[in-house]
């Protein structure tokens, strides 16, 4: 009988220890699916679940959105983080629309043309919600391909298309199983594989792991250097989206001002909010989130 591959080995161990995720559930559906993966980049799972959760519930369906105002996109993201994310799911939402009455493509050259949808988003929705064979490559994957299999400590900052070629390399042949492993090998580096504190003493594929053997240490510093975020214009975007959000019309100057100290500062960021799409003037000394008013329907094909 022939050795178990990588992905077998790696699959069993997820069958078996992978997290209850709502997302995860059989049946829970490609819209469902495609705003988890884009709530959940650079973004704990912990922190996540509860705002996917009331996402769904107001938006369940993509038409629900495309019908509802950025405003509300925005809104409800709340303190998430990268609150553009909100506004390229509701792109997204109206593209789905025009283009594919209201039911998310399965092909993955339409989910790329999708606003907002990268090469790791595209490839998630393929695999997860429609079990196809792509390989889904983000820092966790990225990691346990370049150990194990590289035996290289760590893999770097930024997805390389030899990653891709990589991962899929690795991949069981029949799409279900496929798409099996790259949720597997996503949970291994989430879970054992982390990049500080690898709990190499359980994980399925010690014995078989590139790096393991060559007896290198993990890397004492960060990959990235963590992103500084009091006084920066971020935080300062984000007092002003507070604000914003909390409004039921349009912020007069005056109530902005009082948000930063920093004319400068403050002036910038709030420029940065409009030319991203999330803030929009009105008149000449107020402002309002993108699109804060009556929603308009869409057509209907």
């Amino acid at each position: 009988m022939s050795e178990p591959t990588f992905a077998a080995l790696v699959s069993r161990w997820y069958e078996r220890n992978a997290r209850d995720l709502p997302w995860r559930e059989p049946g829970i559906g490609a819209w469902a699916i495609l705003v988890s993966e884009v709530m959940l980049q650079q973004t704990p799972v912990v922190r996540v679940l509860p705002a996917w959760e009331a996402w769904l519930a107001r938006w369940p369906v993509p038409i629900a959105l495309a019908e509802d105002t950025p405003a509300e996109a925005i809104r409800m993201w709340g303190r998430l983080g990268y609150p553009r994310r909100a506004v390229r799911l509701r792109d997204c939402a109206v593209a789905i629309m025009e283009r594919h009455g209201g039911e998310v493509p399965d092909r993955l050259d339409q989910l790329l043309a999708l606003p907002g949808v990268g090469t790791y988003t595209a490839r998630a929705v393929a695999a997860f919600a429609f079990g196809q064979r792509h390989p889904v490559v983000d820092t966790n994957v990225r990691r346990v391909v370049c150990r194990a299999i590289a035996g290289e400590p760590d893999a770097g900052p930024a997805t390389r298309p030899a990653d891709l070629v990589a991962t899929e390399e690795l991949l069981p042949a029949e799409p279900a199983e496929a798409a099996l492993a790259s949720a597997a090998f996503m949970e291994l580096g989430a879970m054992v594989c982390t990049a500080r504190a690898p709990r190499c003493t359980i994980c399925p594929v010690e014995s078989v792991c590139a790096w393991r053997a060559s007896g290198q240490a993990a890397p004492t510093g960060p990959t990235r250097r963590p992103q500084r975020y009091a006084g920066t214009d971020r935080q300062v975007r984000g007092l002003l989206l507070a604000v914003l959000r909390e409004a039921t019309g349009p912020v007069p100057h005056q109530r902005l001002d009082q948000v930063w100290h920093d004319d400068v500062q403050r002036a910038r960021a709030l420029a940065g909010l409009v030319t991203d799409g999330l803030v929009e003037p009105v008149g000449e000394e107020s402002f309002r989130l993108t699109g804060d008013g009556p929603a308009v329907p869409l057509p209907h094909s």
